[in-house]
């Protein structure tokens, strides 16, 4: 699937399939330019177990990372990954999704 930009040049949409929870450092940068609530923060536990950020628990969270909330939400503008200084996502077309 491809489209076009306004002045017609080829734009194909690579859509946010996956965070790498290992590399990612939870800065929020790609939570903050997504306005369609593809992503969340989460924290992870001393089991590596996914929590919910609360302010009571703060002191259980080893690390903050970006979780999917809502992957068919994405578009695939690529502003997740430009903004990203960690490279934690990885985004396909939806030709390559689909093989």
């Amino acid at each position: 699937m491809s489209f076009a930009t306004r002045d017609g040049r080829e734009w194909t949409p690579e859509y946010l399939i996956s965070i790498n929870s290992k590399k990612c450092i939870g800065c929020g940068r790609c939570f903050k330019v997504c306005g369609r609530d593809v992503m969340t923060l989460k924290g992870t536990n001393e089991e590596g177990e996914l929590v919910d950020l609360d302010n009571d628990e703060d002191d259980e969270i080893e690390k903050k990372i970006m979780v999917l909330n809502d992957e068919g939400a994405c578009i695939g503008c690529g502003a997740c990954a430009r903004v990203c200084p960690a490279d934690c996502q990885t985004h396909v077309s939806a030709a390559a999704e689909a093989a």
